[in-house]
């Protein structure tokens, strides 16, 4: 459930240069294209594998995996490239990932963090990034963006050599911009308690500042490699992680307004909240393995509706052992009562069956 899709994120922390961009797309001296061949298949793998393997889709999660895969078959291409118009066309591909995936993943955030925006907004941002885009394909047909532009080779792979136009630093502004309001967004949903978790704020906030270092790093110092091929794919699991443990409490939250009865405890005096019971839900699934094969034995019947006298024929115990092993699965499970149990644990079985 949660916390094991937590232990999975963990691994995978840094959300890394999803943002960065392909600015000098093909300008360093990259001497490994067989490289860039095995992110553009596995890019594609997850894009296929999130298309097939995940129930309830996210449209901005197959942009994404869609423009990540773009950004690397353009990196591939271009290091293949034998004439300037191929290098130039594979510099477009390149570019048409790079711009898109900060849009992606702006829209992914601002799901995460439960802002929504109006229609319209969305149809300025991508405005603005289909005309950053026209701007950054335009070498070869305008001076623009790069003033001149060159094929040449290094180390058996195409580059291109360019000196910039006037509008170049159009991109860069159009990334910091990214950077800006994803921070904002990031920080405001924490300060209005849309993100719950104050591990997922500090660590996706954390993420995109790294972001911010990766990118500088890329064109401060001259690397022979695009580091940012693999950390894309890096950044696809990390978003896909916090988005599935976002989806598991918005599932089970749609299954208390569903069932209210589970809303209250047995003695009807005191009242559990959602959020209460979101904690009850996970604590429990996360405690199962503490009960002993006799607890086990009878939290199962419980789940399986079986009465008092049912359970004491079965297991050929006294009322007294019955009541004495309750008392322990309660204590494990963070329960008060067999009722508080049953609902509970139906809840999660009831999420689980959605998920899958």
């Amino acid at each position: 459930m949660i916390k094991k899709q937590i232990s999975t994120i963990g691994l995978t922390a840094l959300l890394v240069a999803t943002l960065t961009g392909c600015s000098q797309v093909g300008s360093k001296s990259a001497t490994m294209s067989a490289v860039y061949l095995v992110t553009s298949i596995l890019s594609l793998i997850m894009l296929i594998g999130y298309s097939f393997l995940i129930k309830k889709k996210e449209p901005w999660f197959i942009v994404l995996f869609t423009a990540v895969m773009i950004i690397n078959v353009g990196y591939l291409s271009l290091s293949l490239s034998k004439t300037l118009d191929e290098a130039l066309l594979a510099n477009r591909i390149a570019y048409l990932g790079s711009v898109f995936l900060p849009t992606s993943m702006l829209m992914i955030i601002l799901k995460i963090c439960k802002i929504k925006l109006n229609k319209w907004a969305v149809g300025v941002i991508l405005s603005i990034s289909i005309l950053v885009f026209l701007i950054a394909a335009s070498p070869g047909y305008l001076d623009i963006y790069y003033k001149e532009v060159y094929l040449v080779t290094v180390n058996g792979v195409s580059v291109l050599d360019k000196i910039y136009g006037p509008l170049h630093p159009i991109y860069l502004y159009y990334l910091l911009l990214y950077f800006l309001s994803m921070i904002c967004i990031i920080i405001y949903a924490k300060a209005s308690k849309k993100i719950e978790s104050s591990v997922h704020a500090i660590v996706v906030l954390g993420s995109v500042i790294v972001n911010i270092g990766v990118w500088l790093m890329e064109q401060l110092v001259k690397i022979d490699f695009e580091f940012l091929s693999i950390s894309y794919i890096v950044s696809e699991v990390f978003l896909l992680g916090i988005s599935l443990i976002v989806q598991d409490k918005s599932i089970i939250s749609s299954l208390v307004i569903s069932q209210p009865q589970a809303m209250k405890s047995t003695d009807n005096t005191t009242e559990i909240t959602t959020d209460d019971l979101l904690v009850k839900a996970e604590y429990l699934n996360s405690h199962l393995y503490t009960l002993t094969p006799t607890e086990s034995k009878i939290y199962n019947l419980y789940l399986n509706d079986k009465r008092t006298k049912e359970i004491l024929l079965e297991l050929n115990i006294t009322e007294n052992t019955l009541k004495y092993h309750n008392k322990n699965i309660y204590s494990k499970l963070g329960v008060t009562s067999r009722k508080q149990l049953i609902e509970i644990s139906k809840l999660i079985n009831n999420e689980k069956s959605v998920l899958h």
